[in-house]
């Protein structure tokens, strides 16, 4: 069932991107011909007005086929994309990034409407209750690493052979520093360091160490105070805006390393999840709570927009430079250059699903 819903979650995100293209063409009065979430072989499909409305079996993607957007494709006639002026254009390319973006603010929004986990030490709208010590990073080759603890893992208790902490009966107003002090003065005896993952209790054995950081033996992870914050509407909507800010900026950094290394051979395709991977972190989110899957839903709805805005043809970002080169040179780039721009993106992008796909597979069956 988690899978199912998040299943639907990429439909309305497709759907959400394509409505974007959709919407603008229409108010611009271009000739929009389909509108397909998933690609065919069709399994409903409906013409109302001079629109086919589909719903394809391979639910990978969508598109918006827009009259006079493929080269050559009504020439001279007012309703075709390509008989507007730039500006319109643009805007109907940029439409389905926006509206991605739009929707992950949303999405944030209403997360924080019904409570969304925070750092206690972040600056909040509002208060933030119930707050747990989380695992937030576990170096390489650690102690913790090694031991099996990961992060997102909750501390519940951390004991030695003489001395424990429960985190729930502390009374000092962060516990992560009170769990710090506690591993600092037993930094020479093995812990016992009992975590939540999943709604499951585990029980983890690590002895601190020396050389993870220059002043104390450490057993290798980084944790914090984390909550639930809840606000109004109002306020949710200008928290969502800051979180909503955080993440793009994040991950357009992400993005932009990756393809970087990608560019001098040198990408690490095991940090990047395909349509496997991405539905795997989606069940568990669902599993997880509405909270988690508000935030998954907007990262990847982010990631569309950021990964469609990309200079790459076959891409929104890829038919926007076009544009951008027509409107320097002042006239259409050729037909013929431009259907081999548009095959040779495509056949770039399907190696690249290959390639993370089979990543996909091969963390599964590791």
């Amino acid at each position: 069932m988690a899978l199912l819903i998040f299943i639907v979650i990429l439909v309305v995100l497709i759907w959400v991107h394509e409505l974007g293209h959709f919407s603008v063409a229409k108010f611009f009065k271009v000739r929009v011909d389909e509108f397909s979430i998933g690609f065919p072989p069709r399994l409903v499909s409906r013409v109302w007005g001079e629109t086919r409305y589909t719903f394809g079996l391979l639910l990978l993607g969508g598109y918006v086929k827009i009259f006079g957007e493929n080269p050559g494709e009504g020439t001279g006639d007012p309703r075709a994309l390509t008989s507007k002026n730039r500006g319109i254009q643009a805007a109907v390319m940029l439409a389905g990034i926006a509206f991605n973006l739009i929707f992950a603010w949303l999405v944030l929004s209403a997360g924080y409407m019904s409570g969304l986990p925070a750092a206690a030490s972040d600056n909040a709208l509002g208060p933030i209750t119930a707050p747990q010590v989380v695992i937030s990073n576990v170096r390489p080759d650690s102690p913790a690493q090694r031991a099996g603890i990961k992060p997102g893992d909750i501390i519940e208790r951390v004991e030695t052979g003489t001395d424990a902490m429960v985190t729930k009966t502390l009374s000092t107003n962060s516990q992560a520093d009170a769990v710090q002090g506690f591993i600092t003065a037993h930094q020479d005896q093995s812990l016992v360091i009992a975590v939540t993952r999943n709604g499951e209790e585990l029980t983890f054995l690590a002895k601190p160490e020396e050389g993870i950081v220059p002043d104390r033996k450490v057993i290798g992870v980084e944790f914090g105070d984390v909550g639930i914050l809840k606000l109004p509407p109002h306020l949710a909507l200008v928290q969502g805006a800051i979180a909503f800010k955080d993440l793009t900026i994040g991950t357009a950094q992400g993005l932009g390393a990756f393809f970087g290394q990608l560019f001098v051979g040198r990408a690490d395709f095991s940090q990047v999840s395909g349509p496997i991977g991405i539905a795997g972190v989606g069940q568990d989110a669902v599993k997880a709570g509405f909270g988690t899957t508000a935030i998954i839903a907007a990262l990847i709805s982010i990631n569309l927009a950021l990964i469609n805005l990309l200079p790459i043809p076959g891409l929104d970002g890829g038919r926007l430079l076009i544009i951008i080169i027509e409107a320097i040179i002042r006239r259409p780039v050729s037909t013929k250059v431009t259907n081999a721009l548009m095959l040779a993106g495509f056949a770039a992008i399907i190696l690249l699903m290959i390639v993370v796909s089979y990543n996909d597979i091969a963390r599964l069956v590791g």
